[in-house]
């Protein structure tokens, strides 16, 4: 264990004496991205802290068969953060796990471990990846409800300044909470559809993103339901109105160097920066299945409002699947690309992990990038998502094979299921006239 381990163990433990912490939630995401949780009291931290705490990993989706279902969160130490929204005293705090076998080696089901050894790969390229969500999502009315449509609070629409009592006053809050908790927040405002808000949170390494993200969609819906709103991040909730996308800003560094500056390059984008484009352009197909797991996440990709539809870049044209944002003259560290197909409902440990993969094997390759006017076309639906998948060496690698072939036989039954439902459109169109 490393003396800075030791140094962040010693604050946490002085921290929940200080400040009178009783619960502390130890939290890790399951295959899909869903937030697990279990609550421990403070005597029984430095046990977890040394061994970990015993679950069964058959109980949580994609981590383990029956017969190998003991396992074990770590708490991460550098993720300790107390609970702003629990006040009263005792408060609570909460840090994110490691999950570990019974013998201490890595779960290969734990996407944070999935996308530490993609960091882990760049970094003996001796590159630093850092990223930059723009992060949508919508708040209705009502809660949830079969057969009942949405209603969304309002019926603002990009940049507007809609009512205190709803946007902006909603945001400030979530502003608020996700700051106190040390996430740092670059932009809000309303977005482009009725209800919908866009908070951007500031750049960090592409882990303390992912974990950022995490902790943003459970504030999110916390603070709604203070509210007496709902908060939801499924892609694409209205056929009429845009989806809502997670664009993510990512640049390579080399010590304190942006690998991805060229003063004399077109855009100021280095070969470094072309080839991660050129790798991310080949491979989205192949990728699409992880950035955009849900059979709904298709509807945003081809229902217009920006969404990329195709694997193709530019400067100027926002909806290309990688955007060069326009260089700011005296700030090369700024240089970046923006890749736009990941939803705010991905598993962002897994996301990030096949993005920067794919960006890497174009900077390891030397990918050429093509300014080719024919780009091919994303997936149009999750199967076809599944069967580029299926295919690709370079996503089973990187997931590794327990993750890659349980999201395959996840999203195979998704797509079933979804497949044999007899729809509201086929109803409305077939039943007048058939």
């Amino acid at each position: 264990m490393s003396s800075d381990t030791n140094k962040q163990q010693e604050f946490v433990l002085r921290t929940l004496e200080e400040r009178n912490i009783r619960f502390i939630r130890l939290w890790f995401t399951d295959v899909l991205g869903f937030l697990k949780s279990v609550a421990i009291a403070p005597a029984e931290l430095e046990n977890a802290f040394a061994e970990g705490i015993g679950f069964d990993g058959s109980a949580i989706e994609g981590f383990a068969r029956i017969t190998e279902s003991d396992m074990l969160a770590k708490p991460d130490p550098a993720t300790f953060s107390i609970l702003p929204w629990r006040t009263e005293s005792p408060g609570a705090a909460r840090m994110f796990c490691d999950i570990a076998m019974p013998d201490g080696s890595s779960s290969p089901a734990d996407p944070r471990n999935v996308l530490r050894r993609t960091l882990d790969k760049a970094a003996k390229m001796g590159y630093t990846c850092y990223t930059h969500p723009e992060i949508e999502f919508f708040l209705f009315k009502n809660p949830p409800e079969a057969g009942v449509a949405p209603v969304p609070v309002d019926q603002g629409g990009y940049f507007d300044h809609t009512p205190a009592a709803v946007g902006h006053d909603f945001r400030r809050q979530a502003i608020t909470l996700l700051e106190a908790m040390g996430i740092s927040v670059e932009f809000s405002h309303h977005e482009g559809a009725p209800g919908q808000q866009e908070i951007d949170l500031r750049y960090a390494d592409a882990l303390t993103t992912a974990d950022n993200i995490m902790t943003f969609r459970h504030v999110i819906k916390e603070v709604a339901m203070d509210q007496g709103f709902h908060a939801s991040f499924m892609p694409k909730p209205f056929t009429d109105h845009p989806g809502s996308g997670m664009h993510t800003h990512v640049s390579l560094f080399k010590g304190e160097d942006n690998a991805f500056y060229d003063p004399t390059a077109e855009f100021n984008l280095s070969t470094v920066g072309r080839s991660f484009i050129a790798g991310l352009i080949k491979h989205a197909p192949e990728i699409t299945a992880i950035t955009n797991q849900w059979v709904n996440s298709y509807k945003r990709l081809h229902g217009g409002g920006e969404a990329p539809a195709f694997a193709n870049w530019g400067q100027s044209d926002r909806g290309a699947l990688v955007r060069v944002p326009m260089y700011k003259p005296k700030k090369e560290n700024s240089t970046r690309i923006e890749f736009r197909s990941p939803d705010t409902a991905c598993n962002p440990y897994l996301a990030y992990a096949v993005m920067l993969a794919a960006g890497l094997k174009g900077v390891e390759e030397k990918y050429i990038l093509d300014d080719s006017k024919n780009p091919i076309a994303l997936p149009s639906n999750l199967n076809e998502a599944i069967i580029e998948m299926e295919k690709s060496e370079l996503v089973r690698e990187t997931l590794g094979e327990h993750v890659f072939e349980y999201v395959l036989r996840n999203k195979r039954a998704e797509w079933l299921e979804y497949s044999r439902q007899v729809s509201a459109f086929e109803l409305d169109r077939y039943l007048p006239v058939l």
